[in-house]
């Protein structure tokens, strides 16, 4: 890669976007960061008690990662966010004009599979339907790509890798 990304690795819950984003980070040799760091606790307070977010709820959550990103053009990084929708990931891009999406994708059943498996986090798997419900994938002219979650943490890792080394040439 020439000039580092700053890549947002996005997907519903229960995707591996935490268990992901620090493998590839290490991989790139940049800094990760936490998206679910960047969430108020009254967001957090919702989500713990199975309330789906709004869109205004999540607003100050996305300008937050983006004003991270923005601080990392040109140096790289990588950050999780779920950016379920377009109008989300647009609003990261227009605080970070530079950014890569990589979205986790996968069957629901694997997702909520390894949902039910997870220890002390605050998203419960009742949420995922909402999560699915929102989910618009990224489109033709977004940059980025889809990464499937099959296989264990260090193949997903490597399919990531080597999308993202495409979007160099």
């Amino acid at each position: 890669m020439n000039t580092p990304h700053v890549v947002v690795v996005m997907g519903v819950a229960g995707t591996g976007k935490t268990t992901i984003g620090p493998l590839l980070a290490q991989r790139l040799g940049v800094p990760y960061a936490e998206g679910d760091d960047f969430h108020p606790e009254a967001n957090i307070a919702k989500m713990t008690a199975g309330t789906p977010l709004t869109d205004k709820d999540r607003w100050p959550w996305l300008d937050a990662i983006g004003a991270w990103a923005h601080g990392r053009a040109g140096l790289g990084g990588v950050v999780s966010s779920s950016a379920l929708k377009r109008s989300y990931r647009d609003r990261l891009r227009s605080a970070a004009p530079g950014v890569v999406f990589v979205h986790l994708t996968g069957e629901r059943q694997l997702i909520e599979d390894r949902m039910s498996h997870r220890q002390g986090h605050f998203m419960p798997t009742a949420l995922l339907d909402s999560q699915f419900a929102t989910l618009q994938p990224l489109q033709a002219d977004e940059t980025g790509v889809a990464v499937d979650v099959s296989g264990s943490p260090e193949e997903i890792t490597d399919r990531a890798v080597t999308a993202l080394s495409g979007l160099d040439g």
